[in-house]
């Protein structure tokens, strides 16, 4: 039986690579999530006005990939101790979180929060929240798969960022 994960990691460009090259993995959408607002646009996203915060949602087999290696992929791709945004994108639209859609992936998430929070690979504490899931809207179809319809764009932005170079200092030649 499928399951569906949200994670917020700032510019949603950058989350959905991460994902997709994992086994078990049905479909990557990039969206909208947490906002007061239903079907909100990019432009009333980055205005502002919304509420929302952009995410990905993640259909996927847990027999294959479970949620507890989803949390692991999520982790290596942003800064955890920046509540306030990622890299250069800044703002409430920006914010990491964990959309928790079960009681279960709650609980695990809060236990891989902990672990990393007490692991000492950061200097300061874990700021990503864990959030009930709310409705999910879908981005445009332009946002969709970016890294594959713009990759040199998508590049530029994941090193420009400063991503890329976050994710190496602290995780390595991570995938």
């Amino acid at each position: 039986m499928m399951e569906k994960a949200i994670f917020a990691g700032g510019c949603f460009w950058c989350m959905v690579k991460p994902f997709e090259e994992q086994p078990g993995i049905v479909s990557v959408i990039s969206g909208y999530t947490a906002g007061h607002t239903e079907n909100p646009t990019y432009e009333e996203v980055c205005s502002g006005t919304t509420g929302h915060i952009e995410a990905v949602e993640i259909t996927f087999d847990p027999a294959e990939f479970p949620y507890e290696k989803l949390l692991d992929v999520y982790w290596m791709q942003i800064d955890p101790t920046d509540g306030g945004g990622q890299f250069y994108d800044r703002g409430r639209s920006y914010m990491p979180a964990i959309f928790y859609t079960t009681d279960e992936q709650k609980a695990l998430a809060e236990k891989s929060r902990q672990k990393l929070d007490e692991s000492g690979r950061f200097k300061q504490p874990i700021a990503v929240q864990i959030l009930p899931a709310e409705p999910f809207y879908a981005a445009e179809e332009y946002h969709q798969q970016y890294y594959l319809k713009n990759r040199a764009h998508y590049e530029s932005y994941q090193t420009g960022s400063g991503r890329a170079g976050f994710i190496q200092k602290h995780w390595g030649d991570v995938k």
